[in-house]
């Protein structure tokens, strides 16, 4: 075979396998996984950063108007050992939690030194992240309620947390959606993982999408440019995360059609650690259906690697 020959076979085989890797409508198959797959990628790091779930090593929720904190057994709030015996204390007041740090305690915000700070909660623009060693905590604020949540930097699980795990990429589950808008955006109530603690965000609409024939709705809630969804569905406490899974999609510039992605669903927060708020699934988003998409859930994994 002469080169030219072998030139216009090496491009007749290119064409047709990329012919072969899109559809009728234009959609690249081989595209569409390699995105998915750095999607996954980029969400192992999301939860290894210094700011992932991974980190979090406390929920303390404030309960006194004065509550002490720090390693030693004789404080309200105790910290791990790699804290100082006494950091200080927190106080409740009208305008949030203000923390007072024992002299001599090292204890930073913005790499500067503090002896009192009001520490800006998470509802705020800028939330403030107080750092003490190893050790960082912030303050959450939720139905009224301060939490502090701390994290430690150098989390033994970051060395042995496992591989995430997933349902196989599968197009199908890639659902052209109608997005309708209520008239006005509506304030929801949603359940969380703690017992008493709700959460109440809006809604502007529900999702209608068709699945093998059928009909199915899930109520979308408002997230800047997305939509965020809580769902629940038939592979929840088998394959998936019992409580549910997230999901967002892009709200439409224009028009109503919308895309919900299911292989880009996930594991909430709490399925990696017992300090997160998270909401579950509400009882018009539990899907009657199995979706056997996106991150899957092992438990006896996740648990040995704590």
């Amino acid at each position: 075979m002469n080169s030219f020959a072998r030139l216009s076979a090496v491009v007749f085989i290119t064409l047709l396998v990329g012919a072969c890797n899109t559809s009728a409508d234009g959609f690249d198959l081989a595209n569409y996984e390699a995105e998915v797959m750095s999607w996954r990628d980029g969400r192992r790091d999301r939860l290894m950063a210094p700011t992932g779930y991974l980190t979090q090593a406390g929920l303390f929720w404030l309960d006194k108007p004065v509550t002490t904190f720090g390693s030693s057994e004789d404080n309200d709030v105790l910290f791990t050992e790699k804290a100082a015996s006494r950091i200080g204390e927190f106080r409740l007041t009208a305008e949030g939690v203000l923390m007072a740090v024992e002299p001599g305690v090292d204890v930073r915000f913005d790499d500067v030194g503090v002896q009192t700070i009001l520490i800006a909660d998470d509802t705020t623009d800028n939330p403030d992240m107080i750092t003490h060693g190893p050790l960082a905590w912030t303050v959450i604020k939720r139905d009224n309620r301060y939490a502090v949540r701390l994290r430690d930097f150098e989390h033994p699980v970051l060395e042995t947390f496992p591989a995430l795990e997933y349902f196989p990429i599968d197009p199908e589950w890639r659902v052209e959606a109608t997005f309708n808008r209520y008239d006005e955006p509506r304030t929801v109530a949603v359940d969380t993982v703690i017992e008493g603690l709700g959460w109440n965000p809006e809604s502007p609409g529900v999702v209608v999408f068709e699945k093998d024939g059928e009909e199915f709705e899930l109520e979308g809630y408002s997230s800047g440019e997305e939509l965020f969804f809580v769902f629940g569905d038939r592979s929840n406490g088998r394959e998936t995360y019992p409580a549910g899974r997230f999901l967002y999609a892009a709200i439409p510039e224009e028009g109503d059609q919308i895309v919900l992605d299911f292989n880009r669903s996930y594991s909430p927060p709490c399925a990696f650690n017992d300090f997160s708020t998270c909401p579950v699934a509400a009882p018009r988003n539990r899907l009657p259906i199995p979706i056997a998409a996106g991150e899957l859930f092992n438990r006896d994994a996740y648990i040995a690697s704590h």
